[in-house]
């Protein structure tokens, strides 16, 4: 099973997160990175990754909210992101204390 283990990968995790807590369409998922993150990713930038997530079969196209596409995440996708969790988790564990430092 691949996982989103790279710094490339984290967008994806990302996505794949905030759509596990309600159906967005790519606009809503650009907006909540923006307030989270500070910066709004590009079309360019959210549109392949949900592309990726479909084909994957993590996410699905659920129809549309006026002219606007909406995805849902998949019994595959959650457990990618359960599993891609656990490993984000092992990878930054002993970083604990740095993040309590930089992220006040």
């Amino acid at each position: 099973m691949e996982r989103c283990s790279s710094l490339k990968g984290f967008l994806s995790f990302m996505v794949l997160k905030l759509i596990s807590k309600k159906n967005m369409s790519g606009q809503e998922i650009s907006q909540e990175i923006k307030k989270r993150k500070g910066i709004k990713p590009s079309p360019g930038t959210i549109y392949p990754v949900l592309k990726n997530l479909n084909r994957k079969g993590f996410i699905e196209e659920i129809g549309y909210k006026g002219k606007t596409k909406r995805y849902k995440l998949t019994k595959k996708g959650k457990k990618e992101l359960e599993a891609a969790t656990i490993q984000f988790c092992q990878i930054f564990y002993d970083m604990q204390e740095e993040f309590k430092r930089c992220c006040k």
